[in-house]
């Protein structure tokens, strides 16, 4: 009799749960980070000499941003991983010192070339407001807006700036044009930009409502995941590939990937963004329904310790780096995520390669090689290194600059990462 009762008690609890795994979710399918503005650099970030260049550099991603915009408006085209039936918009301040007032925000499909499907236009609100004030170090989340969004689909955010507000908190490798006008035309069908550039300002998420069981993977890394050297306009950074893959595999269709790389970014130290270490909540621990973190950071806190000139207080050991990735590691699963690290890849031809920094590097990828801190590891190294010459990248997969991977380096290491381990 007892028992029977306890199971009367017990079944509404158990069917009450089971529902509420049914709903759908807030997953991320875009995101990027938040970077700071270096306006002056220290004195000991130094450029390399003339003789140290190589011979044929990738043309640098970063096009020049204005200090400041005024009575102006911004469309940045962002790409959905995961499906959804809604979406909602996450814009932050996070590095800002002044507070910065959106006058109005619109949301379309993207069309090309800055044009959006005019019958997909909507106007995004806050709190039923359609302005927002962001305050410094401030996020804010939109209202859901009754857009679906299907897997893979360009998606224009348009912004009015109706006063002067200055860059400072962006992210400055965006990867995607972003178009600019003079006055209100965040809802025009064309937008006959005045000026284009490609960094994102102030918008850092994009959330869809998607099905039970839907998920997010975040890629956490600097600039090879951010994807420096990679060509601009057509998702071939390394992230957007993955995405690609798992969109087509019907076990894995239900994760998206959103890009947390911030080029020059280090584990342990600031510079370039918050240090990964620093940064970890607001990228990772706040961004809706991760299940998985692909972990790939360290070579910029090695590469800076040979800089001409560092400071020791800027210099790294093995031991400190690999110390500070289990402490990203550690503070991931505290949250039920689970961890793919990845090895980091060679850098022999880059100025600042040395027996030191070879060494560092060595032992990192030897530590994550064990997988003893990981629930799964993908060996970048391996994959991308030059038989010939193990400590260079592979000639087919160099950028030019011997340290960032080229379109096809990046697809390579997407199609290395085993998709298995993510299916359930």
């Amino acid at each position: 009799m007892r028992l029977a009762r306890l199971l009367v008690l017990l079944c509404p609890c158990l069917f009450g749960a089971s529902l509420q795994a049914q709903e759908p979710q807030w997953v991320a399918t875009w995101g990027t980070a938040t970077a700071l503005a270096l306006y002056s650099p220290p004195s000991w970030v130094q450029p390399p000499p003339a003789d140290k260049l190589p011979p044929n550099p990738p043309p640098s991603p970063v096009v020049p941003v204005p200090p400041t915009f005024a009575e102006q408006s911004l469309r940045m085209i962002v790409r959905s991983s995961v499906a959804g039936a809604q979406l909602r918009l996450q814009f932050s301040s996070a590095l800002g010192t002044s507070p910065t007032r959106l006058g109005a925000v619109h949301v379309a499909l993207h069309t090309g070339n800055g044009s959006i499907d005019v019958g997909s236009d909507r106007v995004v609100t806050f709190g039923g407001s359609e302005s927002v004030t962001l305050h410094p170090g401030a996020l804010v989340v939109s209202d859901p807006v009754d857009l679906a969004l299907p897997p893979l689909s360009e998606v224009a955010v348009s912004i009015y700036l109706p006063e002067v507000v200055d860059t400072r908190s962006f992210h400055e490798l965006g990867l995607n044009t972003t178009y600019v006008a003079r006055g209100n035309t965040v809802g025009a069908a064309s937008f006959a930009a005045n000026d284009t550039n490609r960094s994102y300002f102030w918008l850092t998420g994009l959330e869809v409502l998607a099905p039970a069981g839907s998920g997010s993977i975040v890629a956490f890394g600097d600039s090879i995941t951010d994807g420096y050297a990679i060509t601009p306009d057509l998702h071939r950074a390394w992230p957007a590939l993955l995405a690609q893959r798992l969109q087509a595999d019907p076990a894995t269709a239900r994760l998206g990937v959103i890009n947390m790389g911030i080029s020059g970014n280090r584990v342990l130290r600031e510079l370039v963004g918050s240090s990964a270490l620093t940064r970890f909540d607001r990228d990772v621990l706040a961004r809706g329904g991760v299940e998985w973190m692909l972990l790939l950071e360290g070579i910029n806190d090695i590469n800076f310790t040979a800089l001409p000139g560092v400071p020791v207080s800027q210099q790294t050991t093995a031991e400190e780096l690999i110390e500070g990735l289990s402490q990203l590691v550690t503070r991931a699963h505290a949250r039920g995520i689970k961890v793919m690290g990845g090895t980091l890849l060679p850098m022999g031809g880059l100025w600042l390669h040395n027996p030191n920094t070879e060494a560092l590097r060595q032992a990192v990828n030897a530590w994550i090689r064990t997988g003893d801190n990981f629930d799964a590891v993908v060996d970048f190294d391996a994959l991308m290194r030059d038989p010939a010459n193990p400590e260079r990248l592979h000639p087919d997969f160099d950028s030019g600059d011997f340290i960032h991977p080229n379109d096809a380096g990046a697809a390579a290491m997407a199609e290395a990462i085993d998709l298995q381990v993510f299916a359930r």
